[in-house]
């Protein structure tokens, strides 16, 4: 080597080889070179390297020797640096090892050791292991300085505890130091977190007044926090108070932002901020594409998210392997198994090579879509490419064949898994069991899971849930309490879908008594009822009319600090229609949006619109209908079918008749029952004309025998198919044999046919 080598030389070919072990190769040729000896500069570079590759053992080695060749009271800064890297790698106890031998090897931690342990054990959730350190620290005399105040401000954050770290933070300035935008974002952000928005406002404004203003870096993380939570415009807000402090947004915060608006569903306002980047002078990158392509594609746009594939490729910037993989698996999950071929294929043509994410999209698609057979070459074509063949590859073919009821294909494709050296676990089982009991074969899946515990196997609560919930819904409950004692044997605990499953069964099995004795059971065994537990006690006292039992347990429901949902509404409203307490279920729906704020849906109109209409209290279920819209409910079949059958019963056959027209306009297609409902008020009104048109409109849209489809003469099918469509109506007994004779008189009288509804 030449004599004039120094080690700024030796650090820069260190942070440059890419491989950290060549240029540990490198470090130690020049050390076996006589005219050069290793400085701590060159250690700490060299260590550096090695940590944050993850080779540490080779880090290790280094470090002893690097404590023969230097002066350990100067190590400081790279056991710190040691430290974090074992940190980022998850390894806290080598970390935590790395500072308690500091002083062992003479080098006293100052307070940035402390800093640096603390925020390593803050960082991954041991809160209780950084406060230790935090009072061994004071216990030295060792002053924290602003950075330990903000590690511990974090710490109070993220145990949900943001009032407390503003104490700490106020506290500061008494305590020698002076409040950063660090510690105000960080507190900022824990307020956000904890939803006091209000606060988390008023501090930030604070802060500013303050003139403490953070630098573009630390505001991104602030607003990252909030935008995770798709919280846009409270960013915006944010945004629009820094600007005017002269701090420019970058393309990072663009990004965050686009992230934000995908996760709230505010695809339109995102494309129109990835328009905006390039009017700030900015170039869209990779992660500007790639998190809009996500959001597309989890919101099932993938069409839109295919064409900005296209227009990223257009500009230059190039597609990586998570940007074909989220498209084809969106694809995928749409059942466009083409579309998914069509990319792949470009992205082959383009030096994409097919992973394992590839193929478990490819094969979980065509199991969707039936194409089992395709599927399996798929799979084959994977591991004839060298992809070793995995559990997460094989666990999605056989769940594919199980879905589609293939029970032996998917139970040959597990004892392959073992010939290749691939054990199946417990989800393997469970996938199968689960399509056991998905076809009425519980007894099977149960044998399928002794097989597995006699494999070495042990079932969690998924497996016994999945065999529990096949027992119930068989109503065979005695079977569903034996799998209960055997979880019990296995040391796994029921939890609240074991319950929910079995209350469900014994109230379906009307054991109506047997429902409130299986809840005390579950209550002294420690499992807390959720809202579908309460849904399914309160569906059992409805059912045997114990309605006002049920209605305490709302009550209940909000002690319990559970929030109601449509199904618990929509049951305690059936329950009192089915008493005919009508008065009681009108106030409760009521009730609903004023005191509990729930949104009315469709189904709950639905059931209050029918009871009425069934009562022939027309003119309040008319009222509702139109109300609907109101609401942002739009009438289904099923809301037009009961207010036809209720205007018809109530003898106001003008706005059957005009409901019906519309039902079909709005593309519903009435039953036979409607249909005759409003021809036999037609015809009992003498209106023949209109009874005998609604039977060429049935005609016109195929609502008509079979028979009438076998007839391909155009002329003979018009002429044949009314009458037809009479002949079956009246032998299905929708329509009076009066109204039948009108009709086929009607359709007989040229003038009436002329009139029919265009």
């Amino acid at each position: 080597m030449s004599p004039t080598l120094r080690p700024r030389h030796v650090a820069a070919v260190v942070r440059y080889q890419k491989d950290a072990l060549k240029a540990l190769e490198m470090f130690n040729s020049v050390k076996m070179d006589g005219g050069f000896n290793h400085t701590l500069s060159t250690y700490k570079c060299m260590i550096e390297k090695l940590g944050s590759h993850g080779e540490f053992d080779a880090m290790e080695k280094l470090l002893m020797e690097m404590r023969m060749k230097v002066d350990n009271r100067f190590l400081e800064g790279v056991y710190i640096g040691v430290m974090r890297n074992y940190g980022r790698k998850g390894r806290i106890q080598e970390a935590v090892d790395v500072f308690e031998r500091m002083d062992f090897y003479n080098c006293d931690p100052s307070v940035l050791s402390y800093n640096a342990i603390m925020n390593i054990l803050i960082e991954n959730g041991h809160f209780s292991q950084g406060h230790k350190i935090y009072l061994r620290m004071r216990d030295k005399g060792i002053m924290p300085d602003v950075y330990t105040f903000t590690i511990r401000i974090k710490s109070f954050c993220r145990t949900g505890r943001p009032h407390a770290a503003l104490r700490l933070l106020k506290n500061m300035p008494s305590q020698g130091c002076e409040i950063n935008a660090v510690a105000y974002c960080t507190l900022i952000g824990g307020f956000y977190v904890e939803n006091y928005q209000l606060e988390a406002y008023e501090l930030f404004c604070e802060m500013l007044r303050l003139s403490v203003c953070p630098d573009i870096s630390r505001f991104n993380k602030l607003i990252h926090t909030l935008c995770t939570k798709g919280d846009v415009k409270e960013s915006e807000k944010l945004l629009s108070k820094v600007m005017k402090r002269g701090v420019s947004p970058n393309l990072f915060t663009f990004n965050i932002f686009i992230q934000g608006l995908c996760k709230k569903g505010a695809f339109d306002a995102a494309i129109s901020l990835l328009d905006r980047v390039r009017r700030e002078g900015l170039t869209p990158d990779l992660i500007s594409y790639n998190t809009l392509i996500c959001g597309l594609c989890k919101n099932f746009k993938v069409v839109g998210a295919e064409s900005y594939l296209r227009k990223m490729v257009n500009e230059g910037c190039e597609p990586d392997v998570y940007t074909y993989n989220i498209i084809i698996n969106g694809y995928c999950k749409l059942g466009m198994i083409q579309n998914a071929d069509k990319i792949l294929s470009d992205a082959i043509f383009k030096g994409f090579v097919p992973d394992e994410l590839t193929y478990c999209s490819l094969i979980d698609g065509l199991c969707q879509d039936g194409d089992i057979d395709r599927a399996m070459a798929v799979f084959n074509e994977a591991l004839e490419k060298g992809l070793k063949p995995n559990i997460i590859l094989y666990n999605k073919l056989v769940k594919g064949l199980s879905n589609q009821g293939l029970i032996l294909q998917a139970l040959q494709l597990m004892n392959e898994m073992m010939d290749n050296g691939c054990s199946p676990n417990i989800w393997t089982y469970n996938v199968v069991i689960n399509g056991l009991c998905k076809m009425g074969l519980v007894s099977d899946a149960n044998n399928l899971m002794n097989d597995a515990i006699a494999k070495g196997y042990l079932p969690d609560n998924v497996t016994f849930n999945i065999l529990i919930n096949g027992y119930c819904k068989q109503l065979k409950m005695d079977d569903a309490i034996e799998i209960i004692d055997t979880m019990w044997s296995y040391g796994v605990t029921p939890d609240v879908v074991t319950f929910n499953s079995v209350l469900d069964g014994l109230c379906k099995a009307a054991k109506y008594e047997a429902v409130m004795e299986t809840l005390e059971v579950m209550i002294e065994k420690g499992c807390v009822p959720n809202i579908i537990t309460y849904n399914i006690l309160m569906e059992s006292l409805c059912k045997s009319r114990r309605v006002n039992e049920a209605l305490n347990l709302l009550k209940e429901i909000e002690n319990k600090g559970l929030t109601p949902d449509n199904a618990t509404f929509g049951m305690l409203i059936h329950g009192f229609c089915n008493n005919g307490d009508l008065d009681e279920a009108y106030q409760l729906f009521r009730r609903m949006k004023q005191q509990y704020e729930a949104s009315h849906t469709t189904a709950i109109y639905n059931i209050v619109i029918n009871a009425f209409s069934e009562k022939l209290n027309i003119d309040v279920a008319e009222r509702l209908f139109h109300e609907m819209d109101e609401y942002s409910c739009v009438p289904d079949g099923y809301t037009y079918r009961v207010m036809i059958d209720g205007f018809c019963k109530t003898g106001n056959v003008d706005a059957g008749y005009k409901l019906l027209l519309e039902k079909i306009e709005k593309g519903f297609t009435p039953s036979l029952t409607t249909f005759g409902r409003v021809i036999n008020c037609l015809c009992v009104k003498h209106r023949v004309s209109e009874a005998v048109a609604i039977i060429y409109l049935m005609v016109r849209k195929g609502v008509v025998p079979e028979v009438v489809n076998t007839i391909f003469e155009a002329h003979k099918k018009e002429v044949a198919a009314p009458k037809i469509v009479v002949e079956d109506l009246l032998k299905k007994g929708h329509i009076t044999y009066h109204a039948y004779e009108h009709l086929y008189d009607g359709i007989r009288d040229k003038k009436l046919r002329k009139k029919k509804v265009r």
